[in-house]
């Protein structure tokens, strides 16, 4: 089944419908400052109407593109620490992950089949691949963060959250647009943007970006710097305003990166269950290698497999708006496409034991959004209809080297076997991945203000998604032959399957689910509002694509093709409110939400030796509260304290993968007993259960705070303003691997970025920065390094950086 042709025929539907332009400028106050006094109002559109974000029944955060622009958060990396509940973890582009509350997608779970719980949408256009936020912000308006499930609201049924990135629109006035950015590491940025119109009814934006950092990692094994970056885009806008009621905007785009990226650092090592000759200390003496530092934070890697993260995405989209009297129409048509090139070192070492790993993969989707919104004196509504078409094809090469045999392998004493034959050594695995995914819903929701005070919200999403895949994977020696399970397999051919297995399967999935959820509002004054809401709604299930778990004859276990849906329980009570003028916002949430059937890594008991794969853990818990407080006193003096603490836990998962110091032993059978973690040459258990544990990638307590002053002056001749700012971040430990280990927990740690300059009343602005001003050594994650060795390894955060922006507007 394919949703294309259905999605092409709607396409001229853009040309007769929409929403008039519901964006109305947001302020340049960070996100916590929401309202600080009359004046500062944040306009939001989260429910496709323009309201304040106080009167907003919804847990969100707003920042706006100036704030965005000095504080240096251009992408989505750097805004999780302006947002507290925001987590960002990306090894590379396509390993990405997107959590807001701790859920969205489990670390690890790179997997074509198995979909995202948050939601990206830029110019209410949604980006299915979560590479696609790696890229640079690109003439941002504002970012909205929006908390809890949002399938009644947004076309894509997202049971985390969502991030609706506005950016800014073309105008009929002329404007422009540019800043310059220099910095230590070779740090040079280039943002730049004309408005203007063309006629009395068509307007143009022109926008282009460029960023350029020098690695900030030493690659002992060539010389070079690596974890840079080197990204460039641009967007065009065209604007037509057929009629005093129509608005058509035409927009493509295009992004690419294309940095010497993504080395991990040796970290530490930690006991294993594998024989004390098969720990990571005894094999690197075996091979004669000594890593070139292992301390982590002198950021030197030896990695000898070229490393190259190539990521290109663009599209283009038509979005017409009309006023039809009985509401506001809107029609998105977009085509969006993912290219991605990449090139890895997974042994994380210098040495040949995987020489080549690499998962190049293209996907094209085409969505087609229709709603209808309306405003009326006792019922507001939205309801719309969504389409989504879209196909993914993964390329996998995986080949072993010189170094493989003795690394992966029981060292033996026989002449002729694997081991010292080394009959490893060009092993290849060759992966071809496919996925044609549609999906379509109709969605809705209702404000039915009972009272000048209360509100009643209901809203209901009937959804179905259809998902085909297929996975062909072949083995072949380094002759080329092919290797194959067979019932006459040579002891070298037993070792090479131990290694990399072949499997080819197809797998369908398809389902229909019903999401809904109600929020009552009451506004205990003009600026106190309190809100309560429960929502049931559904993560779609999927196909495992990256292999399945196989039988003693290598043939794959079909059972496990596919993955159950996500049911969500969500329960949300909040208070905004608003004191003295305006000029103190402080606004408190506390959420429960309960998964069944949570998609994460699992092992399938004995085979668990031979692949992870995607599956349900039963019962999964997130609850906390967060925080808001700002405060404007004056016109000079601006602060906030943004806060969250978050339990999130497995309630119930008892056959999840084991941590690494309970791994890499024989697997217990019968009545045996697991060995005590960390004992080499132990027993392992098949699995693990990790009920009662955390969830990868949360901290229990995560804060955000900030302050700015600034006083007036006049400076070569313009009027204006010196200021002074700073920015922090804090977070407490959190666990990097999906079943928490030991060895595997990132420490708490807190970076502050301080700016100071000028800010002239003419549209000028210049100031100096420095970011992690403290040079605080930290981790973005930890990972485990292949082959149960005990080899842990660390994605490093940026040393300190300084420099200089300067930016005009006029």
């Amino acid at each position: 089944m394919s949703l294309r042709p259905l999605l092409t025929a709607a396409a001229p539907l853009a040309l007769i419908a929409a929403t008039p332009a519901l964006a109305a400028p947001a302020s340049d106050a960070p996100a916590a400052q929401s309202a600080a006094d009359e004046g500062d109002i944040i306009v939001v559109t989260a429910r496709h109407r323009a309201e304040t974000s106080q009167a907003v029944p919804i847990s969100l955060s707003v920042l706006g593109g100036e704030h965005i622009d000095r504080t240096g958060a251009f992408n989505i990396d750097r805004v999780q620490q302006l947002t507290p509940t925001l987590q960002f973890y990306s090894q590379n582009p396509r390993n990405t992950s997107l959590n807001i509350r701790g859920l969205g997608a489990t670390l690890g779970l790179t997997n074509d089949g198995i979909e995202q719980g948050v939601g990206v949408y830029v110019d209410d256009v949604y980006y299915a691949r979560p590479a696609a936020a790696t890229f640079d912000f690109l003439d941002v308006d504002r970012v909205e963060v929006l908390r809890g499930p949002q399938g009644t609201l947004y076309g894509k049924n997202t049971t985390a959250g969502a991030i609706n990135i506005t950016t800014r629109q073309p105008s009929f006035d002329f404007t422009v647009r540019a800043e310059v950015s220099v910095g230590n590491e070779g740090f040079h940025q280039f943002k730049g943007a004309v408005s203007g119109p063309l006629s009395d009814r068509v307007a143009v934006r022109l926008a282009v970006s460029s960023t350029n950092r020098d690695g900030n990692v030493y690659n002992a094994h060539n010389g070079d710097g690596i974890n840079g970056q080197n990204n460039v885009g641009g967007r065009a806008q065209v604007l037509w305003k057929a009629t005093d009621t129509l608005r058509i905007t035409l927009t493509g785009d295009w992004n690419r990166q294309n940095p010497e990226c993504c080395g991990f650092v040796y970290a530490r090592t930690g006991t294993t269950q594998r024989a004390l000759n098969r720990q990571f200390a005894a094999l690197a003496a075996t091979a004669g290698y000594t890593p070139p530092s292992t301390n982590p934070f002198a950021r030197v890697a030896d990695l000898d497999t070229p490393l190259r993260a190539l990521n290109e995405v663009g599209g283009a989209s038509l979005k017409a708006e009309l006023d039809t009297g009985i509401g506001k129409l809107t029609s998105i048509t977009a085509w969006r496409f993912w290219h991605w090139d990449p090139s890895n070192d997974r042994d994380y070492t210098g040495l040949p034991v995987t020489s080549v790993s690499q998962n190049p993969s293209q996907q094209h989707q085409i969505t087609q959004e229709i709603r209808l919104s309306h405003e009326g004196h006792k019922i507001d509504y939205t309801v719309g209809l969504f389409g989504f078409d879209q196909t993914v094809h993964t390329q996998g090469l995986q080949v072993q080297g010189a170094a493989a045999s003795k690394w992966l392998l029981k060292p033996t004493t026989s002449a002729s076997d694997c081991y010292n034959t080394n009959c490893l050594n060009g092993l290849t695995s060759t992966n071809t991945i496919g996925l044609k995914n549609a999906s379509a819903a109709l969605y809705g929701q209702l404000t039915w203000k009972a009272t000048d005070a209360l509100s009643i919200q209901p809203g209901v999403r009937l959804n179905y998604d259809w998902k085909s895949g297929t996975y062909n994977g072949i083995v072949t020696d380094a002759s080329g032959n092919l290797v194959q399970f067979a019932t006459n397999n040579t002891a070298a051919q037993l070792s090479q399957l131990s290694q990399l297995a072949p499997e080819s399967f197809a797998a369908t999935y398809s389902a229909w689910n019903v999401s809904y959820d109600v929020t009552a509002s009451y506004a205990l004054a003009r600026d106190i509002h309190t809100y309560a809401s429960y929502a049931h709604t559904f993560k779609s299930g999927g196909i495992n694509l990256n292999g399945l778990p196989a039988d003693s004859t290598g043939a794959p276990l079909l059972q496990y093709a596919t993955v159950k849906p996500e049911s969500v329980d969500h329960f949300e009570a909040g208070l905004k409110t608003q004191w003295l003028g305006r000029r103190v916002t402080f606004n408190l949430d506390a959420f429960r939400t309960e998964i069944h059937n949570y998609q994460a890594i699992v092992n399938n008991g004995q085979q668990s030796a031979l692949r992870g794969y995607v599956d349900s853990a039963p019962l999964v818990r997130v609850q906390g509260v967060e925080w808001d407080l700002a405060l404007r006193p004056n016109q000079r003096v601006n602060a906030y304290f943004n806060g969250a603490y978050n339990d999130a836990k497995y309630v119930r998962f008892a056959n999840a993968p084991c941590p690494p110091e309970l791994a890499g032993g024989t697997t217990v059978t019968g009545s045996q007993t697991p060995s005590p973690a960390g004992t080499p040459g132990g027993l392992s258990p098949a699995s693990c259960d990790v009920s009662g544990q955390r969830l990868p990638g949360v901290s229990k307590l995560t804060l955000s705070y900030g302050a700015e002053g600034n006083v007036p002056v006049t400076l070569w001749g313009h009027g204006g303003e010196l200021y002074a700012g700073v920015d922090g971040s804090y977070r407490t430990a959190f666990s990097s691997n999906p079943s928490p280990s030991a060895y595997t927990w990132v420490n708490g740690y807190a970076l502050t970025n301080l700016r100071a300059g000028f800010r002239a009343d003419s549209g000028f602005d210049i100031y100096g920065w420095v970011r992690n001003a403290f040079d605080v050594g930290y981790y973005q994650q930890l990972a485990v390094a292949p082959g149960n060795t005990g080899l842990i390894v660390g994605q490093l955060g940026d040393p300190r950086t300084y420099g200089v922006t300067a930016r005009v507007v006029f």
